[in-house]
């Protein structure tokens, strides 16, 4: 990002990190990152779309923060100020879904509070947003997020389905379809996971990064 060095950045180079996140750095289909979560809410489209959301508010906002503060904060003690930027914003996220939307906190349970400890946010903040502006860091961490969010969907897109005969909580099914029950479970979310990867790989081969070497630290 060379253009950016001189604090003009082309629309090429504010592109780059959030298509790097998406396709050619994407933390679940190359990085194996956050793959807990991405096992966990996949059962139903509904609260994919809500972890999605929350992993992109927190982790955009959080890379941001990070970028700003960077230059003031000590060496020593920048993952300590990383985890309580993000924490911050998960507990926003928390208590958002407590008071406005109940049912659909109590069906995600933990799995929002453990965004906390998702690796792919204190990855972006400390490998990214540590060494780029602002602008830069936000988009990076929207890519991130987006690309996560995106394969979270494509496996709630077979699991909802196959697993409950649903989608989006309506019936999308013949009466005398059975639900396959591997598919909603723990290792059917496995499966499903595997299967997305090994498609998603075939069609786009995996490319060397050339402008994140810190997503492999």
């Amino acid at each position: 990002m060379a253009g950016c060095t001189t604090g003009k950045c082309s629309p090429g180079d504010l592109a780059k990190p959030v298509k790097d996140g998406i396709a050619s750095q994407n933390p679940v289909l190359i990085q194996a990152l956050g793959i807990c979560s991405a096992l966990a809410v996949t059962s139903f489209v509904s609260t994919t779309l809500v972890m999605g959301a929350a992993l992109l508010f927190v982790s955009a906002f959080s890379t941001l923060a990070i970028s700003l503060l960077r230059k003031a904060v000590p060496h020593r003690v920048r993952l300590i100020v990383q985890m309580l930027v993000i924490s911050t914003l998960v507990i926003l996220v928390h208590l958002y879904l407590r008071a406005y939307w109940f049912d659909m906190s109590k069906a995600l349970g933990p799995y929002v509070g453990l965004i906390i400890t998702n690796c792919l946010i204190l990855g972006r903040c400390e490998g990214y947003a540590m060494r780029n502006g602002p602008l830069l860091s936000f988009l990076d961490g929207l890519g991130n997020a987006a690309g996560y969010a995106l394969v979270l969907l494509a496996i709630a897109l077979i699991r909802e389905p196959l697993g409950h005969g649903t989608l989006l909580g309506m019936s999308v099914v013949p009466s005398t379809f059975k639900p396959a029950m591997l598919v909603a479970s723990a290792p059917g979310a496995f499966l499903c996971m595997g299967l997305v990867v090994w498609v998603v790989r075939s069609i786009w081969p995996e490319e060397e990064p050339t402008e994140h070497p810190e997503a492999q630290q």
